[in-house]
């Protein structure tokens, strides 16, 4: 035991000095923000921090892996980010939402978090410079875009500066004790679409109720009996409704992409995806003929989504992802190639490459 005492004396005197260190990295973060602020430079920098975290992960550490690594740096940036100038961000509302969740999640407790009631919303706050970043879905690996994230980007002129991979989970709230006491449950349409199989196999004669958003369903549970509703961890813990079942989803890889949208644009960090919308010339081949200078300059495409233009029927732009940033000359090259058969191009913003986040 004497031995196990000294060595937690040891581990007590490296905890002090790492505290003192993280105390003289605020002072060091404070002159940083100090000087922004006087140079109107954004505080928020992503690929700053991508290019912190890559450069330690290339460092060789004994016991540390990439992950540990990660989770340490990630955590040490927003405990920091709103220490001397809380940003205000807005996301789809109301709070207990999953863009709630990875709001917290990419910015930290620190910044004011603002919600919002449509992702129309979200844009306006953020243009209007009454908010710094909004928090916006833009795909769910079960279920797909989300395309009126989409449709917004057509109209406004923000840039995307960072993106967030969230695991979803669902969880079955609610005040009753027992499923055979459930009569009806409330959730947004795509809670009950992700937990489709696991509802039939365990409530099939129960009344499905759609809410604007599982926060929503969650009030609406909580005041009624013989009810449910289908939503997240942290809403029940917002709004203390139990859970009866936990991760009801019937795809155990559910991931949602949300982006955060903004005025500035991130500089390159290596590792990164842009994101551009396009219309091309009505003629055979216009497609294949618009992509294919990202084939030639091995640029990988991660997405390639068609919407409605809404000017005249049949008339589609195209949504695309991919890997690398506009300052790159191979991208820039493949940009100008594209624009040649475009009826427009519009270049989103490059930004990290984010990794899935627990």
């Amino acid at each position: 035991m004497d031995e196990i005492e000294r060595k937690r004396e040891e581990i007590d005197q490296i905890d002090k000095k790492l505290l003192e260190l993280l105390d003289l990295r605020a002072e060091k973060v404070k002159e940083i923000t100090d000087i922004k602020n006087k140079n109107n430079k954004p505080i928020f920098d992503p690929s700053r921090e991508k290019r912190i975290i890559e450069k330690h992960i290339e460092k060789r550490f004994k016991y540390l892996k990439k992950e540990d690594i990660e989770l340490i740096m990630s955590t040490i940036f927003k405990i920091y980010r709103g220490f001397f100038k809380p940003l205000n961000i807005s996301f789809l509302g109301p709070e207990g939402t999953f863009t709630h969740q990875a709001a917290l999640r990419k910015f930290g407790n620190k910044c004011n978090f603002i919600s919002a009631k449509t992702v129309e919303d979200i844009f306006k706050e953020v243009e209007k410079d009454r908010v710094d970043y909004g928090v916006v879905p833009i795909e769910n690996s079960v279920e797909g875009v989300v395309t009126y994230t989409i449709d917004m980007f057509l109209e406004s002129n923000l840039k995307i500066t960072s993106e967030i991979l969230l695991e979803i989970h669902h969880y079955l709230l609610s005040n009753e004790s027992s499923l055979k006491k459930i009569k009806k449950i409330y959730s947004h349409p795509q809670a009950f679409a992700q937990c489709r199989k696991w509802l039939l196999s365990n409530l099939e004669n129960v009344e499905l109720i759609e809410t604007e958003s599982t926060t929503n369903a969650v009030k609406k549970a909580k005041k009624m009996k013989n009810t449910g509703a289908i939503g997240s961890e942290i809403a029940s813990s917002l709004y203390k409704l139990p859970v009866l079942a936990e991760k009801i989803e019937d795809f155990t890889e559910n991931i949602t992409r949300f982006l955060v949208i903004g005025n500035d644009s991130p500089k390159m960090t290596g590792k990164d995806k842009t994101s551009i919308i396009f219309s091309i010339k009505d003629k055979v081949g216009a497609l294949y003929d618009s992509l294919y200078p990202f084939k030639e300059k091995g640029i990988n495409l991660t997405r390639l989504e068609s919407r409605p233009s809404k000017k005249r029927a049949w008339d589609y732009v195209f949504f695309v992802d991919f890997i690398g940033h506009c300052d790159e000359d191979k991208v820039q090259s493949a940009l100008e190639e594209l624009e040649k058969n475009c009826v427009f191009l519009k270049v989103l913003g490059s930004y990290p490459l984010e990794n899935k986040e627990k």
